[in-house]
């Protein structure tokens, strides 16, 4: 009884204040009550032809989709390289190498990013280019993460080996036994790099230049003007990771079910 109660608890805790902006998006009117009062889609319909929020939106998407591209360039090989090691020492190392940017505070790296990349040799503060490189940093990890213990929990190398036997190179191996078996965890993965993306604020809020605002740093904005606007705007953004969350969900539970069916 009393796990479910407190479970009960948790998820209203939860749910509350998502619900309320929820509905504080269609309210009329929000003054210092706690529900708003009538009922309107014109916050929706401001967002959506406001130009700062449709400049934030289209900057979102594009360093969200540069950051995944980025990640299945470099994490891909990385994550192979690191599950290829002969020395547990090595792959240990490695794994605390490139999980470090998890325990970094993403303000402590926008500092860094401000201190090198706004001296004259390096004027690239402010570029989307810098706030993508950012968001690399920040979510490679996870990415990381996510592919290598998929390889781990496939038994890869007992695959390779098989391969290896009956005569396919390096490239071979790769392409025909790594990528397709990796295929659930690698979409799992770019779907938590986006939404972390699509979501981060802190490193993005000190290093985006005016033109580069993302979807976030603009969100804080609205907050000091309408509540209605801001709550709309809010529920687009908690709807894209909810997107984001569910289709990771899905992915893994397939990937789940695609393993123990192999097995």
């Amino acid at each position: 009884m009393l796990p479910r109660v407190v479970t009960g608890l948790y998820l209203a805790y939860l749910v509350t204040p998502i619900a309320l902006l929820f509905v504080g998006s269609f309210g009329d009117l929000w003054l210092n009550t706690l529900f708003p009062t009538g009922f309107t889609l014109r916050w929706y319909l401001e967002v959506a032809h406001d130009p700062s929020f449709r400049r934030a939106f289209t900057a979102s998407l594009l360093v969200g989709a540069l950051t995944c591209a980025a990640c299945l360039a470099i994490g891909l090989p990385l994550a192979y390289a690191v599950f290829r090691a002969r020395s547990p020492r090595i792959r240990a190392l490695a794994s605390a190498l490139y999980q470090l940017p998890v325990a970094l505070p993403p303000l402590v790296l926008a500092f860094g990013f401000i201190l090198v990349f706004s001296s004259d040799q390096l004027p690239w503060l402010g570029s989307v280019w810098l706030l993508t490189a950012g968001h690399i940093v920040l979510a490679l990890p996870y990415f990381l993460q996510a592919v290598v213990a998929d390889m781990q929990r496939l038994g890869l190398h007992v695959l390779e080996e098989a391969a290896e036997s009956l005569g396919s190179s390096g490239l071979q191996r790769f392409f025909h036994i790594v990528l397709p078996s990796l295929r659930h965890s690698i979409l799992s993965g770019l779907i938590v790099v986006a939404a972390l993306s699509v979501g981060e604020f802190q490193f993005s809020n000190l290093v985006a230049g005016f033109l580069n605002r993302t979807y976030p740093v603009v969100l804080l904005q609205a907050f000091y003007g309408a509540t209605g606007f801001a709550c709309a705007a809010t529920v687009i953004l908690l709807v894209l990771a909810l997107a984001a969350s569910v289709g990771g969900a899905l992915s893994t539970q397939r990937a789940t079910r695609l393993g123990l069916r192999t097995h």
